[in-house]
């Protein structure tokens, strides 16, 4: 049996802020496996409900299946002790039912499970890639509605009623529809995630459709003002919201706007201004320039992060 049952996971994940930590890298982009582990260490002690490890923000798209397997077992290595750690799994379905596999092998406790790579996926098609999924192990599956994994409401909860172990449903779209039908129609027998980019702009809306947890990219530089930034909306002070959307999220969302693939960019940026330097991105996504790595540090100063 794993460590957390999948009900038990869902429980779990839902109960505060997730941490998507960054994959640390060397000058030359070969995975820094012991800044790894320290970070998620130090992410450790500011109290996520999990963590998802070599994740979109993490650079799953840019690391072999060999080195995904290292970040993995690094961060069950590195988190504390009752935090789950979730690892990923995508591309083709084979591929992706590999990866599933070896996440209960690494001493994961969930599977992440991405878009599949490339082509156009009809709705028959996406039912039957996360059913092969989540028959292929018996961890808790979270998948993730993004891109050209664009699921309908009746491919969920198809895949709600079919798959005892899919446990959450992690929303890169902003299908305010489907995830109000989901909340509505399925309860909690689904957890739902909050997954835009930068996640914190939507966090508030997203509450009343039952949105309780959101991936944090934030979390991985400034973990405090991330927590606070959870913990006044769950406790629905709108004020306290939109005070700090305005002191730094938006502004922040303005440098990250700027280029694509900044999502990941200025969270590197963001680890190098407060001292907790994670290295490099890997093409094909591109680092900040000094300028706008400037400015990130005036935002930072601005809400006492360093």
């Amino acid at each position: 049996m794993p460590l957390f049952a999948p009900e038990e996971l869902r429980s779990t994940l839902g109960s505060g802020l997730l941490s998507f930590p960054v994959t640390h890298a060397r000058a030359d982009l070969s995975f820094d496996e012991d800044t790894y582990r320290d970070h998620v260490s130090w992410q450790g002690e500011h109290g996520a409900s999990g963590v998802f490890a070599a994740g979109g923000t993490g650079e799953f798209f840019a690391l072999t299946p060999e080195e995904v397997g290292r970040v993995v077992r690094a961060a069950v290595a590195a988190a504390p002790d009752g935090t789950p750690v979730l690892a990923p799994a995508g591309y083709g379905t084979a591929q992706a039912v590999a990866m599933a596999r070896d996440a209960g092998a690494a001493g994961a406790h969930g599977v992440f499970l991405l878009p599949p790579y490339l082509t156009e996926v009809s709705q028959e098609g996406l039912v039957a890639h996360v059913r092969a999924v989540c028959a292929a192990t018996d961890l808790g599956v979270v998948v993730y509605h993004r891109a050209n994994a664009a699921f309908g409401f009746d491919a969920v909860r198809e895949l709600a009623e079919g798959c005892p172990n899919f446990v959450g449903f992690k929303d890169g779209v902003g299908d305010i529809d489907l995830m109000t039908r989901i909340h509505a129609r399925l309860g909690d027998r689904l957890l739902s995630i909050g997954g835009l980019p930068t996640a914190e702009t939507y966090a508030l809306p997203y509450l009343e459709m039952g949105v309780t947890t959101y991936s944090s990219a934030i979390f991985n530089f400034l973990p405090e003002f991330a927590q606070g930034f959870y913990r006044a909306v769950r406790a629905r002070r709108t004020e306290e919201v939109y005070r700090r959307l305005t002191d730094f999220v938006l502004p922040y969302l303005d440098i990250r706007n700027r280029r694509a693939g900044y999502a990941v960019s200025i969270v590197k940026a963001g680890l190098s201004v407060v001292g907790r330097p994670a290295g490099p991105v890997r093409p094909p996504l591109t680092d900040l320039s000094d300028a706008e790595r400037d400015e990130l540090a005036r935002l930072v100063d601005r809400v006492g992060g360093r």
